[in-house]
């Protein structure tokens, strides 16, 4: 049997969506493999998410953001738009949309709360 994929969404694959892949793998194992990108990805992950993560004891300091693709999209089990209206290449299996505040900074103390509100939804969904 395959692991079902989840693909994390967002505009540049530097916040949210990585939050979201890192988060899918601390919370729920080896049930899902994790994926993430973006439409106009970034250069380098937000350091005040990788540091987020970090505390989490996971380092996403290597991960490069990276362009979605339909052929990324089909490939997926299940697509979550970290926003919703994303213009989502492809068509999804099962598309969930997610929408979570800006941290009130983009330092590690303000992204915390953005952290566990997107723990939340990924072990409300992901996680038994």
């Amino acid at each position: 049997m395959t692991t079902p994929t989840v693909l994390f969404l967002c505009t540049h694959n530097a916040g949210r969506s990585q939050l979201g892949a890192a988060l899918l793998e601390l919370l729920a194992g080896e049930r899902y493999t994790a994926a993430s990108a973006g439409f106009a990805p970034a250069d380098t992950v937000n350091p005040a998410v990788a540091a987020a993560v970090a505390e989490l004891g996971l380092d996403i300091t290597d991960r490069v953001p990276r362009k979605v693709t339909a052929e990324d999209v089909e490939r997926a089990d299940v697509v979550v738009a970290m926003k919703p209206g994303l213009n989502i290449p492809g068509t999804p299996k099962r598309l969930i949309e997610w929408s979570f505040p800006d941290p009130d900074a983009w330092d590690v103390e303000h992204v915390r709360s953005l952290r566990e509100a997107v723990a939340a939804a990924v072990t409300e969904e992901f996680a038994d």
